[in-house]
């Protein structure tokens, strides 16, 4: 049976803690405004490898104003972001900041509501303190290391479940497309009477199993960026995160599963038997 965390939590100072969650949450409603007052509006995007690999105007806006912030006020702590790179230093440094300032931008660009702006600070056991904006639903999820998890200042504590059958798991493409195994996942998650959903941001993927609108969410591969935000919400609410091979890792290099404990085993077992 899979256990939750097992790692101890490493001490952060309780005043970075504070500061780190009021200044993420201030970032994440100012990019609440900017997504919303600009979504499906004339963004400008320019293509990368896949034509659905959008980067526009806002991406960068809101990741420079992200970081002008971040340096203000925490002078010393780099930050990595999705549009502009990783600070000299973030490789080795104590804290790093990540930023995504849109997570789900071809949504974003179409007018379709599902995309979000995630902001982690990260040590070397994991998330922090992580703030993830959900414009389209007026909600600002925040976590911190031991003081829990809140949708809007409400507490979030994740309800368990014993089954997968009528539950939800979120899944998400590669770059590439469809991750090896994915038809076969989804074909034995409909097998246990489970539904799988790809909805195109893997920030908001997480966090419906920690706001328990998903039994589960799995990712074949990822950037830290686009959920140290929402792993930080899940582990906090009482969520078990785990890497392909069933290893207990807060952001593993091998995939991620983020799952209600209940579940996990056999989410787990779909995942493996499917991926090779």
């Amino acid at each position: 049976m899979t256990l939750l965390s097992s790692r101890p939590p490493r001490p952060v100072e309780p005043g970075l803690l504070s500061r780190a969650l009021e200044v993420a949450g201030r970032l994440a409603n100012d990019a609440t405004d900017v997504i919303t007052a600009t979504a499906g509006r004339g963004a400008h995007p320019s293509t990368l490898d896949s034509p659905f690999d959008w980067v526009t105007d806002t991406d960068r806006i809101l990741e420079r104003h992200t970081r002008r912030v971040l340096t203000a006020e925490f002078p010393g702590i780099p930050v990595v972001g999705h549009e502009f790179g990783a600070d000299h230093g973030a490789d080795v440094a104590e804290y790093r900041w990540v930023v995504d300032s849109v997570d789900g931008t071809a949504n974003y660009v179409a007018g379709v509501p599902w995309c979000a702006y995630s902001l982690a600070l990260v040590d070397a056991a994991g998330p922090v303190v992580g703030v993830v904006a959900d414009p389209y639903r007026a909600q600002i999820y925040a976590a911190a290391r031991g003081r829990g998890a809140r949708a809007n200042g409400k507490p979030i504590k994740l309800v368990d479940r014993c089954v997968t059958a009528g539950a939800l798991v979120c899944t998400e493409l590669a770059r590439s497309g469809p991750w090896p195994g994915m038809g076969g996942f989804i074909e034995r998650a409909a097998a246990a009477h489970a539904g799988v959903r790809v909805l195109g941001s893997a920030a908001l993927s997480i966090a419906q199993v920690a706001l328990g609108h998903a039994a589960a969410a799995v990712l074949h591969s990822y950037h830290e960026w686009d959920v140290a935000g929402s792993v930080a919400m899940a582990i906090e609410a009482g969520a078990v995160v785990l890497d392909k091979h069933g290893e207990d890792a807060a952001l593993p290099t091998d995939g991620l599963l983020v799952a209600a404990p209940g579940v996990a085993d056999e989410v787990l077992g779909w995942w493996q038997e499917t991926a090779g």
